[in-house]
């Protein structure tokens, strides 16, 4: 390729990283802004909005500091690759033997692409960036919402067996106990290191906020929250299993209809971002000299290279788009 090819692609490149980027924190940005607008009461009808009385001062003091918690709480959830080992079930695996094995799969990557494709230059660059840092950390945040989710789906369960079990007398740590042995997945590991700790001394409300850090989820932030309360407070632990139950099915239930009213969106993202490869993959089968040319000369090379950045691109705006937080 020559210098001013290089330079011009780089440039694409930076620029729809960049309006990546932007229109994915910008709508995160402008609904932290309504939200905070409406705790802080600047946003109010007619000319109520300029008196300023001390419960405007406390909304706005409220304000500041959840802004401040808000962006701690970012800041812990970005992660860092030994937390997201721990979040995806990897308890006893260190952060060296993870990067041991994305170099070992990053090595055999770029040799295929080395030798079968004949990837070189820039895209080489790329490729390599691509498969040591990207493809691992890509995975590794799969497992984790994958557990997530499985962890989610049984928790409300969970959270009624316990009730159950408290209102007929047993203790709360042969409860969580019980709740182990009853379940399975990751519900049932969680509970089960919170009963292990529990054993050696390690009291309720901070054994279960360690399940809060292993599986960052607002239902579970929730759960240790209500456990720390019951254990300063001494309330009755029954009726905040119940109640925290009832809550997360509703969250539950409530992203389940977004996921339905969502799914022509996701559906049609899915077919647009397939559409290339079928008619290309038919093209191969129809008429094999016409598509060829693509992965056999270096002008092909380059725009298949550059159809498949851009087409990522696309794909990632899309999911922004249709990817609604409940």
């Amino acid at each position: 390729m020559e210098p001013i090819q290089i330079i011009l692609l780089m440039c694409i490149l930076l620029l729809g990283f960049a309006g990546i980027y932007y229109f994915t924190t910008n709508k995160e940005r402008m609904r932290r802004a309504r939200a905070l607008s409406v705790i802080s009461g600047t946003s109010h009808a007619g000319g109520m909005g300029n008196s300023k009385n001390a419960r405007d001062k406390r909304r706005a003091d409220l304000a500041k500091k959840l802004k401040e918690t808000d962006v701690e709480e970012r800041k812990k959830r970005k992660g860092t690759i030994k937390d997201l080992l721990v979040q995806a079930g990897f308890f006893y695996t260190s952060p060296i033997k993870f990067w041991m094995i994305a170099f070992v799969f990053g090595t055999v990557a770029i040799l295929s692409l080395k030798l079968i494709w004949g990837v070189a230059g820039l895209k080489f660059i790329f490729a390599i960036i691509i498969c040591y840092l990207g493809i691992p950390r890509f995975v590794l945040k799969f497992l984790v919402k994958r557990r997530q989710k499985k962890f989610l789906k049984e928790f409300p369960d969970v959270l009624e067996s316990m009730m159950r079990l408290l209102k007929a007398g047993m203790p709360v740590g042969e409860a969580i106990a019980m709740v182990a042995r009853e379940f399975e997945g990751p519900v049932s590991e969680e509970m089960q290191r919170v009963y292990d700790e529990q054993k050696v001394g390690i009291p309720l409300g901070e054994a279960v906020l360690g399940v809060a850090v292993r599986v960052p989820l607002p239902e579970v932030q929730m759960f240790a929250t209500g456990i720390s309360i019951q254990q300063q407070t001494g309330s009755s632990l029954s009726e905040i299993l119940q109640n925290l139950a009832t809550v997360i099915r509703a969250r539950f239930h409530l992203r389940r209809k977004v996921e339905a009213l969502s799914a022509e969106a996701k559906a049609s993202a899915g077919i647009i971002a397939s559409l290339p490869v079928f008619v290309a993959t038919a093209l191969y089968f129809v008429n094999r000299d016409y598509i060829i040319l693509l992965f056999i000369t270096e002008t092909g090379k380059n725009l298949l290279t550059g159809s498949a950045v851009w087409m990522s691109l696309g794909v990632l705006v899309m999911r922004q788009m249709i990817n609604f937080r409940v």
